[in-house]
């Protein structure tokens, strides 16, 4: 999921997730992280779980995803965390796949 970029009243730019682009992907793999849960504290004191995943794409498919997107899976909004990896291959030049982390929090 992409959400478009729009203006507040104070004419701040955020991303309007109530109206995001959605697009179908085939053929991704997405597993829980070796370490799949971590705790911390909001900003209010309360405890609350980071659930992290990792997608990876099948070797020669690069995958149209950017850090600020989002990814819906098995009834699951995960949020794309940090830069997403694109790794090359030497014998064609392209991309030889993708990787990324995900996170659910709840």
């Amino acid at each position: 999921m992409r959400a478009p970029l729009v203006e507040d009243r104070y004419k701040n730019k955020k991303r309007d997730w109530d109206n995001p682009e959605r697009t179908a992907v085939d053929g991704v793999n997405v597993q829980p992280a070796a370490v799949p849960v971590r705790s911390q504290e909001d900003t209010q004191d309360r405890q609350i779980t980071v659930t992290v995943w990792n997608l990876q794409t099948p070797q020669g498919v690069d995958l149209d995803l950017l850090e600020t997107d989002r990814i819906e899976f098995n009834g699951m909004t995960l949020e794309v965390d940090g830069k997403v990896g694109r790794w090359p291959d030497p014998f064609t030049g392209g991309v030889h796949h993708i990787e990324a982390r995900l996170k659910e929090v709840s």
